[in-house]
């Protein structure tokens, strides 16, 4: 076993582990192999690994390809609506085949909906990985009055004008 073959294997069933909270049972065989020592020449498994493969390994093993996709698709998000678009519209969450997306103002987000079909094709065919169903198009965040711990509910600063 090639050293770099030993740091991919520990790293993933380290990670395995993290994300678990328990170690397999290969994890653990690996290991007590490993503390024996005693590799042999043309012995299964030394032939060296590119490092591509390796993470390709490690992407399918922990199922992160969902989530690759959403951020080459909010990565990409200028090539699908425009670069003029893109500046007045970001992309914010993907959640259950609903992309969230915040615009600068009230127009921006009112000509993004007369153009999200448009807009949904072009994610399906750029990005069939990736289930997109609909939009949420959201202007500005409007500003709060409520600021501080000890807020009181109510009108807030409009109460006071009669």
């Amino acid at each position: 076993m090639s050293e770099n073959d030993g740091f991919a294997q520990e790293f993933y069933w380290r990670m395995r582990e993290a994300i678990t909270g328990r170690l397999g049972r290969d994890a653990k065989r690996i290991i007590e192999k490993k503390k024996k020592g005693g590799s042999r020449p043309f012995e299964k498994g030394r032939d060296p690994v590119s490092a591509g493969l390796t993470l390709d390994a490690l992407i399918k093993d922990f199922k992160w390809t969902t989530e690759l996709g959403e951020a080459e698709l909010f990565n990409d998000w200028a090539e699908i609506v425009g670069n003029d678009t893109a500046a007045k519209a970001t992309p914010e969450s993907l959640t259950d085949g609903l992309l969230t997306v915040r615009c600068s103002s009230t127009a921006w987000a009112t000509q993004l909906k007369l153009m999200q079909q448009s807009i949904l094709e072009k994610i399906h065919s750029d990005f069939p990985n990736i289930e997109v169903k609909e939009l949420k198009l959201l202007g500005p965040a409007g500003p709060s009055f409520k600021r501080g711990p000890r807020s009181v509910p109510g009108r807030g600063p409009r109460d006071t004008y009669g």
